[in-house]
């Protein structure tokens, strides 16, 4: 099971029980139709293979759960075994027929590759962004459903609001989930393509872009003679904000007034941002 998912699907979803205390049917493969919410956009070649030879060896142990639609049957869970059956010429796959609402196909068809890690950074977080904006639910709503932390899930939906060609490099994996959390921090956003040309030319690993990063946050542009220095205390604070609400923060201290200045990357971002602030 993946790492912070303490609950199974069972649990999470009493109304998909076991399947050793529900009736298992056997239906045809040609009449059964892929999840249309399953948030994996790649199956590997080789691990279908692999379990289409476990299937003509030993048979399928585990039913697939689908529900019935106009035509036949939406899967909902166990697309691999049936693309694998159906790579091993089986004509019938043992099933579990559910009634279940586009709501609970999105979270159990999320939640299956969740406990199996098969999802890739960018799948999870467009799962995460795709269930949040259909079932109109918080961050904190959601890691409640899926036993994921906020964080967790904030963290990844964050990933969405960086350039295209990079979420690309982070889904094919040439980048990992930290040099795109990396990234993130960078100030000057116009140098996110130098540099993600040079990670991938150098293979610089996580740590060694967060030091560059920092390096180049670091270089301000030469301050006007006689711009005071930032008082000790507001950087202080700055920072205890920062490292609360995980993004870049400044205060600004005017004569007769101040401000807070608070950035945000995308509506979730400003939501979880705004749970925080209400605490």
């Amino acid at each position: 099971m993946a790492k912070g998912l303490g609950k199974g699907i069972s649990a999470l979803f009493p109304e998909v029980e076991d399947a050793s205390k529900a009736s298992v049917q056997e239906i045809a493969i040609k009449e059964c139709r892929p999840n249309p919410y399953q948030p994996r956009k790649t199956f590997h070649a080789d691990a279908i293979e692999e379990l289409k030879e476990s299937i003509i060896q030993h048979g399928i142990l585990q039913p697939i759960i689908v529900r019935q639609s106009i035509k036949g049957f939406e899967i909902v869970v166990g697309e691999r075994r049936y693309r694998a059956a159906k790579e091993a010429g089986l004509e019938k796959i043992p099933a579990i027929i559910k009634e279940l609402t586009d709501e609970k196909m999105m979270e159990l068809a999320l939640l299956e590759n969740l406990q199996r890690e098969d999802l890739t950074p960018i799948e999870e977080a467009e799962a995460y962004s795709n269930l949040m904006n259909e079932l109109r639910i918080t961050q904190e709503e959601l890691s409640k459903r899926l036993g994921k932390s906020r964080s967790h899930i904030a963290n990844l939906v964050r990933l969405l609001s960086l350039p295209e060609t990079i979420v690309a490099y982070i889904n094919n994996g040439e980048l990992s989930m930290g040099h795109g959390r990396a990234l993130l921090g960078l100030k000057d956003k116009e140098q996110l393509t130098p540099l993600v040309n040079k990670i991938r030319s150098e293979k610089l690993n996580v740590r060694q872009v967060e030091r560059l990063i920092s390096s180049l946050n670091e270089r301000q542009p030469v301050k006007k003679k006689g711009n005071p220095k930032k008082d000790i205390f507001l950087a202080e604070r700055e920072s205890v904000l920062r490292d609360h609400l995980g993004t870049a923060v400044s205060i600004h201290r005017g004569k007769r007034k101040g401000k807070i200045e608070i950035e945000f990357y995308t509506d979730d971002d400003l939501e979880r941002i705004i749970e925080l602030l209400e605490k």
